[in-house]
């Protein structure tokens, strides 16, 4: 593998052939030549908020968070919970995992208790789900033009209306247009 895209933002383009990346800003938790793994950003869950994923895990206290969206962080394991969040591993949270940046990726119920009584970090994200890819397969895909990759701004990464306005605002801070894409891929 020649790079390490870590840490960085994947924007897709319109060669992206696949419909449920449409449009999609993911943030890149791990890249290696194992593969790689992260969380879209923008796409909400229609009337699912952080109130009742906390009822549903059993965590009565969420008077901090409870209007909360919750994001779709890919096709993968959609039940499955992960918090990224700005700040440090803690004590409270030995399974986070530092990532590049200062964000860490969590995926123990402890740092939504934390959150819930208002203790723990104050800018985070809670995805459901998450977006793989086998060896070589994201390499490729950059190849064929269906993703550009960008520095990962955390104001960006925790946008408090996450949306389709993330797609433009990331595609922005490269300098591109969204409406100079074109859906041709091709080599000079």
């Amino acid at each position: 593998m020649r790079f390490d895209l870590t840490g960085k933002l994947l924007i897709s383009t319109p060669a992206m052939g696949d419909p449920r990346f449409d449009h999609s800003v993911i943030y890149l938790c791990a890249h290696s030549e194992e593969g790689a793994f992260g969380l879209v950003l923008n796409r909400p869950v229609p009337r699912l908020t952080m109130a009742d994923v906390m009822e549903q895990i059993g965590i009565d206290d969420a008077r901090t968070t409870g209007s909360a969206v919750v994001l779709s962080g890919g096709p993968v394991e959609t039940q499955r919970g992960f918090v990224l969040h700005a700040g440090a591993v803690s004590d409270d949270d030995p399974t986070g995992q530092a990532l590049p940046g200062g964000l860490v990726l969590s995926a123990s119920t402890d740092v939504l208790k934390l959150i819930g009584k208002g203790a723990g970090p104050t800018q985070w994200l809670l995805a459901l789900g998450y977006s793989g890819w086998g060896p070589g397969q994201l390499e490729q895909e950059i190849a064929q033009n269906a993703w550009l990759t960008c520095s990962a701004p955390q104001a960006l990464v925790f946008d408090p209306h996450p949306g389709e306005h993330q797609w433009r605002d990331a595609l922005k801070s490269m300098g591109v247009d969204p409406v100079s894409l074109s859906s041709v891929a091709g080599r000079a």
